[in-house]
Order: C-alpha cells, then structure tokens, then sequence
C-alpha cells in the first residue's frame, strides 16, 4: 500500500487551502495527497448531493470518537467546509457522519445483513457530530467501512448552518486500498469478497448529481488510514433544495 500520504501532510493540505488559495496562510498545497487532490472538479466546487439512504437519524451525539469499540482498521477523516466559489471557510457548521461496519451494518435499525435479519436498533455506532472551528475543519475516528450487497464502501455526509442543510452527499474510498483490507485484514476478510467497485457502484456513477466519484484522499498511517476532503457548499441552501423535489424523493426511496 502506498504509506506517502502520513496523517499529518493530510492536514497540512486541509490546513494550507484550496486549489492553491490560501485559506490560513499563503503557502501552496503539498503535491502528495492533499484534501483538494480528491476532488478533481476543483476545490471551490459544489460537492454534489446525494441520497440520504435509509439508515440516516440523529443519534445527538457531539463526539469525534465514533467507534464505540467497533472492531475494523482505525480510520482518521478530516473534513474542511468551505464556501463555494470564495472559498472561505464555514465556522461553526455541523458536520454529521454515518456508515456500516466492517460487518456492512449500520446502528439503529432492523433489517441488517445480507439476510435482512439482523437487528442493531437502539445503537449508535459508527455516527456522530462536529461543528467546524475556525478554518471550517471538523474530525472524526472511525473504523474503515464495510460493504454491504450493491454498494461499494463510503460514508454519508451532512453539512447544516443554523439548522438549514447545505449537503447531503457520500465519499468513497480508492478500489486498491478496500480490496486490500477485504483481502487481508480482519473482521473484513472474514466475508467474501466486496461485490460492487467504485465503477460498478450506481450512486458513484451516477454523476453529480447523485454525488458520483468523490474519493477521499486516503492512504495509511501506520495501522491507521487517514482520510481528507473538502466539502465546497452554497451557504444560501439553494442547491439542496434544487436537488431535491420530485427527482431526490424518488432517489431516496431506492438508494443506499
């Protein structure tokens, strides 16, 4: 596995900026894997919406340790909210992740597993909140996400302001790096194989508008993966709201 990627030139790319702007000081982003490398529209871009699936709810949990013990490779994802277009960032903003556990679970709902029999309501694992400090970064630790039947590993994202959402979108993580784990680590290979890629995922493929191909920029340090993005949004809510309508009701009802 490629190792250039350490925790810490992760936030130094979150730290210095986007696209070479310098959001808290005028240095350049390094060339090694910084947040604005996973996003080959640009930096200052809309990141695109999409689906919320059907295992979303407020666990009203501000914590940066998601975990909860959950069994999986230690995960770092820091985040940066910037607005798009002047590429400032966003104090304050709330920042909720949620995803599936190496087993392809998520917490607090019936219906879990392969087989749909699976019960885990009434936990919260693997979901939480932050608000973003004054360079608009929020972090989490995790645990590296687990498949599940038709989708390919990620984890939901959701930016409010003042309680208005301004994204509800999905990152992914490189092909090489989760067939690696599901190959060679525990609990992940203790399943078959995934059975969706990145390229065979509908939601990633489905363009911006459903929030296809937006990569982490993610590499290992040490036993731990440290994963960076910046999340690009309009302040206004306009875009979620011209997202929705008929076209993300229906959406919501088959996606994942």
């Amino acid at each position: 596995m490629d190792i250039e990627l350490t925790r810490r030139r992760a936030l130094q790319g979150l730290t210095v900026g986007a696209a070479g702007v310098g959001l808290a000081g005028s240095a350049a982003p390094t060339a090694a894997g910084t947040a604005a490398d996973a996003n080959p529209e640009g930096s200052c871009v809309l990141f695109p919406q999409a689906v919320e699936g059907p295992f979303y709810f407020d666990p009203k949990l501000i914590r940066s340790d998601i975990s909860e013990g959950r069994p999986g490779v230690p995960l770092q994802v820091t985040l940066r909210v910037i607005e798009s277009g002047v590429c400032t960032p966003i104090v304050n903003a709330r920042v909720d992740i949620w995803h599936a556990d190496a087993r392809g679970l998520y917490s607090g709902y019936t219906g879990q597993g392969a087989t749909r029999d699976v019960s885990t309501k009434g936990e919260s694992f693997l979901r939480g909140t932050q608000m973003t400090d004054a360079n608009g970064v929020a972090a989490f630790r995790s645990v590296y996400p687990g498949w599940y039947p038709g989708r390919t590993p990620h984890i939901h994202v959701k930016v409010l302001l003042d309680d208005k959402t301004l994204v509800t979108g999905q990152m992914y993580f490189p092909d090489a790096m989760s067939a690696q784990f599901y190959t060679e680590r525990a609990p992940y290979n203790e399943r078959s194989a995934a059975d969706t890629t990145n390229a065979r995922d509908f939601i990633f493929t489905s363009g911006e508008r459903d929030g296809g191909g937006i990569v982490l920029s993610a590499n290992a340090d040490g036993e731990t993966i440290a994963a960076a993005l910046l999340i690009a949004v309009d302040r206004s809510g306009a875009a979620v709201r011209k997202a929705a309508g008929w076209g993300g009701w229906l959406r919501s009802l088959i996606g994942w």
